[in-house]
């Protein structure tokens, strides 16, 4: 039989649904961030309205990746985001066994900042030219966004007893 290889990677561009919530864990002494980002597409429906789909995706990014993350991520950003699946099963808090799917950063492209990025400080001016379509709603598309339940993101067990916390 061949030795066939495989491969795992995802390549994702979209929106970050929410600030990163970026956690020390001592035990490993790594930074983790996760959040949630927004990938939308669309098609004409049969009477011909356009119908919008938005996929949410829980992203967690270790390394150096976190520092990159940390300065220069917010709610709203535009982002490409490289790296691979990884499903981990957990037991909620009620004892119920449940899977999470994941996609784990290897390499992050900041394609827009948000205005709520922390690159722009409250008095600084943001000087990049709009056109008159742009307005002041840049960020329109984003804000129809519906946020992904708070279950699917935050609930991130982490176990300092074992030293890989997936």
């Amino acid at each position: 039989m061949s030795h066939v290889r495989s491969l795992n990677k995802v390549i994702l561009v979209g929106r970050v649904g929410k600030d990163p919530e970026i956690t020390h864990i001592p035990s490993i002494e790594k930074d983790v961030a996760k959040f949630s980002l927004a990938t939308n597409e669309g098609y004409m429906d049969q009477n011909k309205q356009w119908k919008d789909i938005t996929e949410w995706h829980n992203i967690i990014a270790w390394g150096w990746n976190v520092q990159k993350i940390e300065k220069n991520v917010s709610k709203g950003s535009m982002i490409l985001i490289e790296g691979k699946l990884k499903t981990r099963k957990w037991q909620d808090k009620n004892g119920q066994d449940r899977r999470t799917t994941e996609i784990h950063v290897d390499n992050l492209v900041i394609l827009e900042k948000s205005d709520r990025s922390s690159s722009y400080s409250a008095g600084q001016q943001d000087d990049r030219s709009q056109s008159p379509e742009q307005g002041t709603d840049q960020f329109s598309q984003q804000d129809q966004i519906k946020p992904p339940p708070e279950k699917d993101i935050n609930e991130f067990p982490y176990d300092e007893s074992d030293s890989d916390p997936f």
